[in-house]
């Protein structure tokens, strides 16, 4: 016997309602990445450029990327957080 609270048609709904919201997300999702393209491209420095890239496409670590420029691990740790925290203020106000 079920549950006097339980109600099937809530389930469906919810299940609808979840499907619609996915959809959604999809293109909140593909938004969030054509901004961020162009924030990275418009907002950053070259430099911050150049170090998001050595570390999220080549995957070099920090130290690494401080030999191959020439600067102290300090910088490059400097340099990614401030662009981080660049492109996070910018894509906050993109939806």
């Amino acid at each position: 016997m079920m549950h006097p609270a339980f109600d099937p048609m809530d389930i469906a709904g919810l299940h609808l309602w979840m499907q619609e919201e996915s959809d959604d997300n999809s293109r909140r999702r593909q938004r969030l990445l054509h901004n961020l393209r162009k924030a990275v491209a418009e907002e950053l420095t070259p430099r911050q450029r150049e170090m998001l890239h050595l570390y999220y496409y080549e995957q070099l670590n920090m130290v690494q990327i401080a030999a191959r420029l020439g600067v102290n691990k300090s910088t490059v740790s400097r340099t990614l957080c401030r662009a981080r925290l660049r492109l996070h203020h910018i894509l906050q106000y993109s939806f």
